[in-house]
């Protein structure tokens, strides 16, 4: 088991008791809108969605759903698969989803390991990991998600040319993310000046997590990496 997770990503998956309201909708909905991977996933990850998709991006840790909601609003034929174990995360975002009907969305609650591991080869066309848990103590940088396993994960699941992109704003995890993805085969930084990874991508609409950083004077960093 050390081998194939390298440690725990997350901590607790369920913080203050959902409404009445909330844990209906997660009855009820989930099911409908989260993936089964007790099935294998389907050659073409478009088949997944009931609207015409074109291309399929994956989201590991949406935290409160403000990024993936976004995207999905404004990129109606992109499909994109969120994943977020945390309970109450996932509720707030799937209330979302449902109120707007928003078709081009599937979700995951649970380890995104297992997520990546399910998906086919060279299947996902563009994936984020924005502010994930940085695990800032030292003795408890080897639970960080990024690592040498999981971009092999990653550089399975994104097709050649396509792009990884990675958001924090902790200056150790950002060194430690450069330094894990410089040493894999399979991932290229394309930052050309240094404005290219000070400044976010287009059409960012910001997170909770980088607003929480910019309160408390924290500047956060994008890194952006091909598959090659």
């Amino acid at each position: 088991m050390a081998d194939r997770y390298e440690g725990s990503f997350f901590g607790r998956r369920i913080g203050k008791p959902l409404t009445p309201r909330r844990e209906a909708l997660m009855k009820r909905e989930l099911p409908r809108l989260g993936l089964d991977l007790g099935r294998p996933a389907p050659a073409d990850l478009r088949d997944l969605f009931e609207t015409d998709i074109r291309d399929i991006c994956v989201e590991v840790g949406f935290g409160g759903g403000e990024h993936l909601l976004h995207r999905a609003r404004s990129n109606p034929r992109t499909g994109f698969i969120g994943v977020e174990p945390f309970v109450g995360s996932m509720a707030k975002a799937l209330a979302a989803i449902v109120e707007e009907g928003l078709k081009n969305v599937r979700l995951y609650d649970d380890d995104a390991v297992t997520l990546l591991d399910w998906l086919p080869e060279a299947s996902v066309d563009l994936a984020y990991q924005l502010y994930p848990d940085p695990w800032p103590k030292s003795r408890h940088w080897k639970r960080r998600f990024i690592n040498r396993l999981n971009l092999s994960r990653y550089a399975r699941a994104i097709r050649p040319g396509c792009e990884f992109r990675f958001a924090s704003d902790i200056d150790t995890y950002i060194d430690w993310t450069l330094r894990h993805c410089r040493d894999h085969p399979q991932f290229e930084w394309t930052a050309e000046t240094a404005a290219d990874w000070k400044t976010p991508w287009e059409g960012w609409p910001g997170t909770r997590y980088e607003a929480k950083a910019i309160r408390e004077g924290r500047i956060g960093r994008y890194l952006t990496f091909r598959r090659v």
